[in-house]
């Protein structure tokens, strides 16, 4: 095939897909005019106005709740980590104390000694 070929023969394809699209792509001229129509101030909702107002409320709601809830689920856990780490070194601290103070005697002779 030659070039020319090529091109008539994809032009022709194209017009062919847009002339059969162009019903499934354009609406109707009656729901044209009504679809961008707008209401006044002080005219009152329609119900689907409303609930789609609604259901957008809903949906903002939930994203922000998932949101501040995953915010908390992180922090809790950082926290844990954070008091996990420092029972960690207390008890490290106080291992070393007890090891360095023994004195052989259990327990040990300073909790044996009488008082006078």
């Amino acid at each position: 095939m030659t070039w020319r070929q090529v091109i008539l023969l994809s032009s022709l394809s194209a017009m062919v897909l847009l002339c059969n699209m162009k019903q499934k792509i354009f609406m109707q001229e009656s729901d044209a005019s009504s679809f961008l129509k707008r209401r006044g101030k002080r005219s009152p909702k329609s119900r689907d106005e409303a609930n789609a107002e609604t259901r957008q409320r809903l949906r903002d709601d939930e994203l922000r709740r998932e949101y501040y809830e995953e915010q908390r689920n992180e922090f809790e856990n950082f926290v844990e980590e954070q008091r996990d780490e420092q029972e960690e070194r207390t008890r490290e601290a106080v291992e070393q104390w007890r090891q360095w103070h023994y004195d052989g005697l259990y327990p040990s002779y300073l909790y044996n000694r009488h008082h006078i």
